[in-house]
């Protein structure tokens, strides 16, 4: 009779630890440091894209990231990136935005966004993790040409429908492991912006968190864009830090 109730306190309590566990809410948030050298072309739609020469800029990404246990629905994750870089152009001849612009230009190529991501949690252990879902990138950026005292700006605010793939690979015991973090449009099937590289989790007593670096490359490459057509990229290395709650 004793080792039947013990045996249904036992289990009362590993019941009841697993029950807390399953409803324990967890939270990512995190920054990353990006020095990307940008290049490309853009125009108005309807007329010959221009080449402007690009300086490698500084950008950056911060991000917070919800999960929870509850079954059917999808985990959210919300991602700000600044992307902008400045150009220049000698001996130029070319219309845009309904003015012509010759001589030395100026440009500024600003594709900064953010992603709205809704996935779910396929494998998540020590050795493999695996989030497949979809997203949603708006566009809160422009595309700016100047000559000397007259600007003009298209402004883009569409959004770009994507498939959503974030894996990683571990070695238990070190902390170690190696990720690929991947967007591909579906709508704007030539948009992409993956990013792969290695990283270190440290366990902390309130919070772990994570050290990463490696890869990113952001592909802008659309016919009509809100009035734009961009064949432009964003690619560099990368160094950041995650918090997990």
């Amino acid at each position: 009779m004793k080792k039947t109730l013990l045996a249904c306190a036992l289990l009362t309590s590993l019941v009841g630890t697993s029950a807390q566990a399953a409803t324990v809410v967890g939270f990512k948030i995190g920054g990353d440091y990006w020095k990307a050298d940008t290049n490309g072309t853009f125009a108005e739609k309807g007329q010959p894209q221009q080449e402007f020469n690009y300086n490698s800029s500084s950008q950056g990404s911060i991000w917070v990231a919800v999960e929870h246990p509850i079954p059917l629905i999808p985990n959210v994750k919300i991602r700000q990136n600044s992307l902008d870089a400045d150009g220049k152009m000698s001996g130029a001849d070319f219309n845009y935005n309904g003015h012509n612009f010759k001589g030395d230009v100026n440009s500024t190529s600003d594709l900064s966004n953010t992603d709205f991501v809704l996935y779910y949690e396929i494998l998540d252990n020590d050795i493999v993790a695996l989030d497949l879902g979809a997203a949603y990138k708006k566009m809160d950026g422009k595309f700016r040409v100047a000559d000397a005292g007259h600007p003009e700006t298209k402004d883009l605010d569409s959004g770009i429908v994507m498939g959503y793939v974030d894996a990683q690979v571990g070695i238990p015991g070190l902390g170690l492991y190696g990720f690929a973090d991947i967007m591909m449009g579906v709508d704007e099937s030539s948009v992409y912006d993956y990013s792969l590289g290695l990283g270190w989790n440290f366990d902390g007593t309130a919070l772990d968190y994570r050290i990463r670096a490696g890869y990113r490359d952001f592909k802008f490459d659309v016919n009509g864009f809100d009035g734009v057509t961009a064949d432009m990229q964003f690619k560099g290395y990368f160094a950041g830090v995650e918090l997990v709650f």
